[in-house]
């Protein structure tokens, strides 16, 4: 539910912004003119960290490389092992006298099924992360690439004060403002 609400929070402030980025003057020279969402995304969504280095934001291309990596190494070693503990199941349960298992009988096939199960719960995990960084670092690239024209200028405030009522017990609290000048 708060992942949810996160978002809500982020899509309003996200429409707010854009909404008030509007009345800003445009400079057709400027890069940030041309610069669109779209071709952020797809360039993301074709080859990973390509839409950040479109977005000038080189520093992330690395990031959601190594996001990709990690995942692709953790699906390898876990497919890995997961195929290893699953030969020497088959090899446990066959019933034939003949075959042995890497482990020679050392344990037993149930506690050898549950490594086994173990090591693809992990790689389907590392499948489903993998699929969380891609998605991620598309949708990283169309935000950004949204926020390109956003002008931060040096006239922001912030101003911390008391606050009365804000509970429907009415207790007392702080209230955090942010206003542009």
């Amino acid at each position: 539910m708060n992942g949810v609400r996160a978002v809500l929070i982020g899509l309003l402030l996200g429409v707010n912004t854009l909404v008030c980025a509007q009345g800003q003057p445009v400079d057709s020279t400027n890069w940030r003119y041309h610069h669109s969402p779209r071709k952020a995304s797809l360039l993301s969504a074709v080859l990973p960290g390509a839409g950040q280095i479109y977005n000038r934001k080189y520093w992330k291309a690395p990031v959601v490389w190594a996001g990709l990596g990690t995942c692709l190494y953790f699906i390898r070693e876990n497919n890995s092992e997961y195929q290893r503990y699953k030969t020497a199941y088959i090899a446990l349960v066959d019933g034939d006298p003949n075959t042995v298992d890497e482990f020679n009988g050392a344990f037993s096939p149930e506690s050898v099924l549950d490594v086994t199960d173990t090591y693809r719960r992990w790689r389907d995990l590392s499948y489903l992360a993998l699929a969380a960084v891609y998605l991620l670092n598309v949708v990283d690239a169309g935000v950004d690439a949204n926020f390109v024209r956003f002008d931060v200028g040096r006239d922001l405030s912030l101003g911390i004060s008391p606050a009365l009522d804000l509970g429907a017990n009415r207790s007392t609290g702080l209230c955090l403002a942010l206003t542009l000048k």
